[in-house]
C-alpha cells in the first residue's frame, strides 16, 4: 500500500482508487512475467503528473506463464467501503495480436443490463482502469520485449460481500464489485463513487425503457415513492444528499417525469436552493420557512414559532396544529428549484415530502 498526499484546505489525506490499485497490480505481474522479478513497490503514471509507488502485499509467479499480484488499496481519510480491500491482476500470456484482454476474477462483477459504459457480459471494469492498465503493460512491453498481449484477470478479496453495500445490484453488476477510478486518486469525501453511481443508475433506466425515475433521500423514502407509483427497482435512485447530481446529468440526459421524494428537512433545504442535503454542508433555514409561512397566510404567532423551531419537523407539527400545510409549501420550493436545475429540459418534476414515519406530509 501507499500512502496519499493531503488534500490543499482539509488537511485529509487522499487515496488511490481500485483503478489505480489494478493498474499497479497488473503492472508489476506483468513485469515479472518478462523478466522473473517484481518491482516493489511498483511506480505507475497517472494524470495530473502523479507517479505514486505501490508496495506488493502478495505476489505469485508460475513456471507456465503465469503471475498475479496482491495491492492492499488505501483510500486515504475517505470512507471508501473498499478501503483496505486487496485488489489483484492475474496476468497470463494471450493470444498474439490481441493486445489486452480484461477478465473478472472473485469478487469482481459482471455486466448484466444495458446502460452502462460496458457491453452486457463485460467484466465490470470501467473504460479509464482499461486504458490505465493497456498503457502501463504497452510500457512494460517495450521496456522488457514482451508482445503486450495478455489477459489480465482482476480481483478484489470479499469483493462479492463488499458489493452488496454498493449500487451493483441495481445496476445489474452482478457477481462483485466495479473497478472505477477517472484519475486514480481518491479525493476524501468528494463522494465521487456515488454520484457515479447516481449517473450509471439514470442510464440504466433509460436504457430499459422506463419513463419515470424517482430521485430518494433514503430507504423510507424509496419504500413511500414505490408505493405511490409501483416503480421498479432499477427506476429508483439512491439520490441521498445529491439532490444537484440527479438533476445536473437529467437536464443532459433526461427521462420524461422525476419523483424527488425525502424528509422535510432535507427538501427544505432542497427549497432555498441547495443542490447537497447532507447536514454538515447545507443546513435547514428557519428565516427562510417562516418566510413560508408568512406568505401563505400565518397568523405572526405561528410564524414566530416557526422562526424559533428546533427542526424542520418541529416547525411542520406547529404548521399541522394550525392547519397551515408546510409540507406542500416545501414540495413547491424544491420543485421550484428542480425546475432551475434542469433549465426547461423535457422533465416533469414531481415532489414527495414525507415524515419519520414515511407518512406523506406534503407534495407539489
Amino acid at each position: 500500500m501507499t500512502t496519499g498526499g493531503r488534500e490543499r484546505g482539509t488537511g485529509l489525506r487522499h487515496g488511490w482508487t481500485t483503478g489505480a490499485c489494478a493498474t499497479a497490480a497488473a503492472t508489476a505481474a506483468y513485469t515479472a512475467l518478462l523478466t522473473g522479478e517484481f518491482p516493489d513497490p511498483v511506480t505507475i503514471d497517472l494524470p495530473r503528473d502523479l507517479h505514486p509507488s505501490f508496495a506488493l502485499a502478495r505476489e505469485s509467479l508460475t513456471p507456465g506463464g503465469e503471475a498475479t499480484v496482491g495491492i492492499v488499496k488505501d483510500a486515504g481519510d475517505d470512507p471508501d467501503v473498499t478501503h483496505g480491500a486487496l485488489v489483484s491482476a492475474r496476468v497470463t500470456p494471450g493470444e498474439p495480436g490481441g493486445g489486452v484482454r480484461f477478465r473478472a476474477g472473485p469478487g469482481v462483477g459482471t455486466v448484466t443490463k444495458p446502460g452502462l459504459p460496458l457491453p452486457v457480459g463485460e467484466p465490470a471494469i470501467n473504460p479509464m482502469p482499461r486504458r490505465f492498465i493497456s498503457e502501463h503493460v504497452a510500457a512494460v512491453a517495450a521496456r522488457h520485449g514482451g508482445s503486450g498481449d495478455v489477459v489480465v484477470e482482476v480481483s478484489v478479496e470479499n469483493g462479492e460481500e463488499l458489493a452488496r453495500k454498493t449500487w451493483n445490484p441495481r445496476l445489474g453488476i452482478l457477481g462483485g464489485l466495479s473497478i472505477l477510478g477517472t484519475t486514480g486518486v481518491v479525493v476524501p469525501y468528494s463522494c465521487s463513487s456515488w454520484i457515479d453511481s447516481i449517473r450509471r443508475g439514470i442510464d440504466v433506466a433509460r436504457a430499459a425503457g422506463h419513463q419515470h425515475v424517482a430521485g430518494c433521500t433514503g430507504a423510507t423514502s424509496e419504500r413511500v415513492v414505490t408505493e405511490l407509483y409501483g416503480l421498479p427497482e432499477d427506476a429508483l435512485l439512491d439520490m441521498g444528499d445529491f439532490a444537484g447530481a440527479v438533476l445536473k446529468y437529467l437536464r443532459r440526459h433526461p427521462v420524461p417525469r422525476l419523483t424527488v421524494a425525502g424528509g422535510i428537512g432535507k427538501l427544505a433545504k432542497l427549497a432555498d436552493g441547495h443542490l447537497d442535503l447532507h447536514s454538515g454542508r447545507s443546513q435547514v433555514s428557519f428565516d427562510s420557512l417562516a418566510a413560508r409561512v408568512r406568505d401563505a397566510g400565518g397568523s405572526a404567532e405561528l410564524v414566530a414559532a416557526v422562526r424559533a423551531a428546533n427542526t424542520a419537523l418541529d416547525a411542520l407539527h406547529r404548521c399541522q396544529a394550525e392547519g397551515l400545510p408546510l409540507g406542500d409549501l416545501v414540495a413547491a420550493g424544491a420543485r421550484e428549484t428542480a425546475a432551475g436545475v434542469l433549465l426547461g429540459a423535457p422533465v416533469e418534476v414531481d415532489v414527495v415530502v414525507i415524515d419519520r414515519a414515511g407518512t406523506v406530509v406534503g407534495r407539489a
